[in-house]
């Protein structure tokens, strides 16, 4: 099931629902069933909306975002490092998330600014010193991430806190996908029609599971806080006017425009 969060362009509420395809094929698509309760297709209501009476926004709102560096080999390779013994974590502030259809921003600040596509998943339930083992049980799904970055700054400061996090540095979305495999999922980044990242979660050095028993051991994680995965290798500058698209296998795919 894929959930959405969106906004209703006609009385100004917030809702989530799951696109109907799969439960009213008879319905011209796209339209949206709002949820009622629970997030489950048991919980799905006959009211719906077409999508074009509706905006869609991050699938969460999270307290933080924590983040992984160096997570793909294929990216350790690109950039010449080492392969790390931990995964490296560093935050990313909730004001730096936007949804689907938004801009990125291009801060005055700075000279170079990347994408980054990234597998994300989202917080279920408030977890703390999780084991690899039942880590499964404290996601609540799947999406897609774009990990902005103001290389120029990152270099710079060494920190990654002013190069990740200014204001739209965090497109999520479009949607929580509850029913994928994140161990294999094909992931890809196109910027302008041009496919600039391309390859499988199987690359990863630490998997999911692994990430989020090494955070929580760390940190805790609540509610509709979102974990993103690390970026593969192929990343690369933006400009005003770019269009840069973020596709999973699975979940759909994260469209932003630059200004």
């Amino acid at each position: 099931m894929n959930i959405y969060r969106v906004l209703n362009n006609n009385n100004g509420e917030i809702s989530f629902g799951v696109i109907t395809d799969k439960f009213y094929p008879f319905k011209e698509d796209p339209f949206l069933l709002f949820s009622e309760g629970k997030l489950s297709e048991s919980c799905v209501s006959s009211k719906g909306l077409s999508l074009d009476q509706l905006k869609i926004l991050s699938p969460s709102e999270p307290t933080k975002v924590v983040a992984i560096g160096l997570n793909y080999k294929g990216h350790a390779k690109e950039m010449k490092k080492e392969l790390p013994e931990e995964p490296q974590i560093f935050l990313k502030p909730a004001t730096a998330v936007v949804g689907h259809g938004d801009y990125i921003i291009l801060p005055s600040s700075s000279k170079r600014v990347d994408y980054e596509g990234e597998l994300a998943f989202v917080i279920g339930k408030r977890c703390k010193n999780v084991s690899v083992n039942n880590a499964g049980q404290y996601i609540l799904g799947y999406t897609c991430l774009n990990d902005v970055t103001a290389r120029d700054l990152q270099a710079k400061d060494v920190q990654y806190t002013r190069a990740k996090g200014f204001d739209t540095f965090c497109p999520i979305g479009p949607c929580i996908a509850t029913q994928v495999n994140p161990l294999s999922l094909n992931l890809t980044t196109i910027l302008n029609g041009e496919v600039v990242q391309k390859t499988n979660t199987s690359d990863m050095i630490f998997n999911i599971f692994q990430l989020l028993s090494f955070i929580s051991n760390v940190m805790t994680l609540l509610e509709g806080d979102v974990v993103t995965t690390g970026t593969p290798a192929g990343i690369g500058p933006l400009k005003s006017g770019d269009e840069i698209e973020v596709e999973i296998e699975g979940i759909g795919k994260l469209t932003n425009f630059v200004r």
